[in-house]
């Protein structure tokens, strides 16, 4: 026998090389495949926040069950896949390539986090969606507005002097305190930086380009003054989600009050004070000009 057939290894052991082999594969394969799978899970976190924006699903489906159903499960199979991977990179040879697997864990862990921050911020606000920087007779909106938030179902316009708990969308919590309150007492508490903007020596008509340009300025769309009225109103849009509040502004007796209602959802997440505060300060800008 020459030392070529020597060489030749037989079938059998062919086929015993070739399946110890297959494990090998398998393992230095786990860093790309977790990395795809936590990128699924980023796509649908994507499709869920931005979906709604753009009128591919409703904002319930995408907050609701997206998010606040599935998301979490979804998170917790990709940073379990993606550990296992990296622990695999790193102990077991053939290495595969360590750095799709930590990226891959990465994705989960900063989703995770992103939604600690929501739920932070939900709890650090009050659970209501209507701010106003007049608590006694806070701007009313038109009747074109009011029909369009009828039409689509959206959050009803409270009377302020009302207890929470005497409103329909509080009247299940639980937190007597908070259903003990009205949206004055809560928006006085929770919001004392909140206050009109005083014209000083501009006349109305100025105060109302002032106040038509500072809601451009800030992001509003449709701005338009409302005829035969004190009013100016827009429509605001969140970059996530892409939930509109409706927005009003009153000039009366030398002062500007200010209004943003939410229409949908209980809690805005201070997302309206915020807007009042940024555009009452736009407002001022162009005043002192």
């Amino acid at each position: 026998m020459t030392d070529m057939d020597n060489q030749q290894e037989t079938p059998a052991e062919a086929a015993t090389a070739e399946t110890e082999n297959k494990p090998l594969v398998w393992r230095k394969s786990l860093p790309k495949w977790s990395l795809w799978v936590s990128l699924a899970v980023l796509a649908w976190f994507a499709i869920a926040v931005f979906g709604p924006k753009i009128g591919l699903i409703g904002w319930r489906t995408g907050l609701g069950f997206m998010i606040m159903q599935s998301g979490l499960i979804l998170i917790g199979i990709a940073a379990v896949f993606a550990l296992v991977a990296l622990i695999f990179a790193f102990l077991k040879t053939p290495r595969g390539p360590w750095w799709k697997a930590a990226l891959a864990l990465a994705i989960p862990v900063i989703l995770f986090l992103g939604l600690l921050t929501m739920r932070a911020q939900a709890e650090a606000v009050p659970p209501i969606h209507d701010v106003s920087t007049d608590l006694r007779d806070p701007p009313t909106f038109s009747a074109e507005t009011m029909a369009i938030r009828e039409e689509l179902g959206a959050n009803p316009i409270n009377d302020y002097g009302i207890p929470l708990g005497q409103l329909e969308m509080w009247a299940g919590s639980e937190d007597a305190e908070l259903k003990a309150k009205n949206h004055a007492d809560i928006i006085s508490e929770e919001y004392e930086d909140l206050k009109p903007v005083i014209i000083g020596g501009a006349t109305e008509d100025q105060a109302f380009d002032a106040i038509v340009a500072a809601m451009g300025e800030i992001g509003l769309q449709d701005v338009h003054r409302v005829e035969g009225s004190n009013t100016v109103e827009g429509v605001a849009e969140t970059f996530a989600f892409g939930f509109k509040d409706d927005v009003v502004a009153r000039v009366e007796d030398g002062q500007i009050d200010l209004r943003s209602v939410s229409r949908v959802g209980v809690s805005d997440l201070g997302y309206n004070a915020a807007r009042l505060e940024e555009l009452a300060e736009a407002i001022e800008d162009r005043l002192n000009k």
